[in-house]
Parts: C-alpha cells; structure tokens; sequence
C-alpha cells in the first residue's frame, strides 16, 4: 500500500548542526568542512542508492559540487544561530522501481528549485536491511538563500517567514501528493495517497456516503519511532521470532505504533467484509428483479393469449422457478445449499483433537451420503415440498445415529436449519413474487371468451398444480 510522508526541517548551527555535515552523511560522502576544518567522512555508510545535485540554470559550475555549494552556504551564513540549510524527507512509493523513483524525486526537486530559485542537492536511500523493505526514501538538502549567476544571495522569505512559511510548507506537501499519485497511475497501481490529516480525509468520506473508508480513516496517526527505538524494536521482533512467540513491544512508542497498525489492520479486513457483504446483497437483489420482471413478462403474455388469470399465474410461477433453478439437478438455489452443507462437513472432517479417532467423521459422511440419496432434496433436486420431506426424513433418522459429542449434534443441527432456512426461503420468494406480478400485470380481457372456456381451463390448472407438487395456492 502507498504511503505518504513529507517533513520539512532546518539545519541550525545553533543544534550543532552544519550543511556540509549534513550532506557528507545523507549522501555517505568524504566532505571537508572549511569553515570548522574538520574532515565529514561517512563512505563506509551504505544504503545510498542514487544522489545528484539541481540548480537554477543561471547558477555556477560550483553550485553542481557538493562540497564547493555547501562549504559556501556556510560561509555565507554570519550568525552563530544561522539556519544554513532545509532538509525535505520523502517517502517514495516502493512500487516504482529504481528509474522511476529516481524520476519522482527529481521532478520534486526540479518544482523547489523553479519556485524557490534555490539549490536542491538529493540523495535516495534504500530501505534498512533489517527495516521495513518498502521504505524508499529520498532526502533533498536546499540552501536558505537564492542561487543566480553571482552565487549565493538574498534569503528565501517565503520559507522563513512565519505568515507564509506554513501556507507554503501546505502547498508543497499537496504537491508532493500529486506528483506521487501521477506516478503511481502510470505504473497502473490503484492505490493513491492523501496529504491531509486523517480526520479531514474522515469527515469528506462521510459526506460522501462511504462508511467502511471512513471507518478505516478512524484511528490516530502513527507516533514516529526514531532510529533508537526502531532498533530496539526490530531486535525484538527477531528474538520473537526465533522463539516461537508473539512480538510484544518493548517501548512506550513501539507498543503505540504496535496498536495503531493492529487497529489498521483490523480495520481495512472489516471493510473488505463489509464490501463483500454489500455486492452480495446487490447481486440478489438483482436476481429478484431479474425473477419479477419475468413474472410479470410471463404472466402478461399469457393474459394476452386468452388464459385464465390462475392458468397465467402458474405459468409466471413455473416460468420463475425454472429461472430459479427448482426441480431440475443444476438448480442454483439447491446447488448452493449442497455446497454450503459440505463446505462445513470438510471442515469439520479436518484434523483436530475433537476428531482425533474418526468416529464423528464417519457418521458424518453417513448423514452425507444419505441426504444424497433419492428422495432427498441435497442431491436430487425434486422440489421444494420433497426438500421438506428430506428434512423431515433427516430429523426423524437423527436419533438413531450414535452418540458422538457435542460437535456431531451441532452439526446435525446446523444442517437442519440450512436445509429448513433453504426451504421457506424457496417458497417465500415464488409467493412474494407471483403476488407482485399478479398485482403489477394489467389483465388483458380476450373477447368472445365463453364460461364454459374459462372453467375448462380453471380446472387444467388444477390438474397441473397437483402433478407438478406445487401445491393450491391461488391466494398467494
């Protein structure tokens, strides 16, 4: 998943801090400090995949070396509080690769450079071995002061200055955000990221009627470790893993972090459940208008053809339930329920110590059997009323089966609900539906049509509904 994060921060000589120190380091660099005489070397640092230096086009050939721009940005600085340099921290999305991630951070740097007119010198680093592998990170190091042909001059006032700093620091931050989500829509990754607050991106997701993002979106951000403390954590999370046990954090951070990603987790799986309820949902009630309309489709031709209103009823209702999939062997109604009933008797099959000496799994793969036999409706798929026959059939033939502990008799009682729920769901949808097609349908009279006609064709549907077992109910 991408993530986002853009921090900007001072180098001061008041810390103890000096631009060419901080350059030797972040760029694993030897770097000879003129103003103090000291030597920076850090080359035996390593993790420092790509770095480069942009200028303004105007700006000398020594602004393009790093220990020539740096050891003149601390000249030019007098004070001993001066701040001799800006270090802007990026998260680059591990799904680029290294072109182009190398990419993204110079066109960022390139947008500093061109708004600020000042020098960005840019190292990308890679993540930690013993750290999180998708931390891709760059750390771009800017002079305080514009770069023209005659060097170092005035101060950047808008980044100083405390009235247009902070509105500045915003808008490179929703920059940043979509220079990274263009980049990601052109490897085709998902997957966007948000520079604002998480309780901002809450309430718009709220507005906007999207309840599991907002959920997800509900939690407090992440404490940042800091090198000491992820080390420490990472040292234990290795020990608890060669152990055999659970990780517990060892830092007050480290447990608040623990629990913050806990809480995320937890989160973005009850949304993915959530979404899948919802399509589930959406696709049924999709099939029952799908099965309305053919009753209504159904039942009006046959009004047009002269039948009686029962005879054009049952013909909705017998066009519905071959729709539906009733009385015929790939049925998706019965399917589905035979499916269901032995996704649970698997699991129940697989080893555990409840079912250690087999003798539950055997009496269960007797239920199984038998419900498959004919004249059940697991396997055969006669009807809904022989559905009901097989379920009663089942409940008188449970007490002869051995005893063999609780979890054979909550099996057997699950499977007389399913089959039980399967059966009134089968024949409350036909009714709900034959009744909105006989409500909604406009009854077409047919001239010419003799009483005689009308109680000859009345008693056929009679006849009908018996062969068929689909029972009397006119009144449905």
């Amino acid at each position: 998943m991408a993530s986002y994060h853009l921090s900007v921060k001072t180098v001061q000589r008041s810390a103890g801090r000096s631009a060419v120190a901080s350059a030797a380091y972040r760029h694993a660099e030897r770097v000879v400090c003129e103003r103090e005489g000291r030597v920076h070397d850090y080359r035996a640092k390593s993790g420092v995949e790509h770095s480069f230096i942009v200028a303004p086009e105007d700006a000398p050939a020594w602004a393009h070396d790093r220990q020539a721009l740096w050891n003149a940005a601390e000249a030019r600085e007098t004070r001993v509080n001066s701040v001799t340099a800006r270090e802007w921290e990026l998260a680059l999305p591990h799904e680029l690769d290294g072109a182009g991630r190398r990419e993204l951070a110079h066109a960022f740097a390139r947008e500093l450079v061109s708004r600020y007119g000042v020098a960005a010198d840019v190292a990308i680093h890679a993540p930690h071995r013993e750290g999180d592998q998708r931390n891709w990170h760059a750390h771009v190091l800017t002079t305080t002061r514009l770069v023209t042909h005659e060097g170092l001059t005035d101060k950047t006032r808008a980044l100083d200055v405390k009235a247009t700093g902070g509105p500045e620091i915003a808008l490179m931050r929703e920059r940043w955000a979509e220079m990274q989500n263009r980049a990601l829509e052109r490897v085709h990754v998902a997957e966007r990221v948000d520079h604002r607050s998480l309780a901002v991106q809450r309430e718009e997701a709220r507005s906007l009627g999207h309840e599991a993002q907002a959920d997800n979106l509900d939690r407090a951000p992440e404490v940042k470790l800091g090198p000491v403390v992820s080390g420490i954590e990472r040292r234990e999370e290795r020990a608890a893993e060669r152990e055999g046990r659970e990780y517990a954090p060892l830092t007050e951070r480290g447990a608040q972090v623990h629990e913050a990603r806990v809480a995320r987790d937890l989160f973005a799986e009850l949304g993915r459940v959530r979404d899948a309820v919802r399509e589930e949902l959406r696709r049924q009630a999709e099939q029952v208008r799908e099965r309305a309309q053919l009753a209504r489709s159904t039942y009006s031709h046959a009004r047009e053809e002269g039948a009686h209103p029962v005879s054009a009823g049952l013909a909705a209702l017998r066009a519905v339930a071959q729709k539906q999939g009733i009385g015929h062997e790939d049925g998706r109604g019965r399917e589905a329920a035979r499916e269901s009933v032995e996704e649970g008797l698997a699991r129940l099959r697989e080893p555990g110590p409840e079912r250690a000496h087999g003798t539950g799994a055997g009496a269960i793969e007797e239920q199984l059997a038998r419900l498959r036999e004919p004249g059940h409706g697991l396997g055969t798929g006669r009807g809904v009323g022989q559905g009901e026959g097989a379920q009663a059939q089942a409940s008188r033939e449970a007490p002869r089966q051995p005893e063999t502990g609780h979890r054979l008799e909550d099996t057997r009682e699950q499977l007389r609900r399913i089959l039980e729920q399967d059966s009134k769901r089968s024949h409350e949808d036909i009714r709900k539906q034959l009744n909105e097609a006989l409500g909604r349908a406009k009854p077409v009279a047919r001239e010419g049509q003799g009483h005689g006609e009308a109680h000859e064709r009345e008693g056929e549907a009679h006849r009908q509904g018996r062969v068929r077992g689909l029972g009397h109910g006119w009144g449905l």
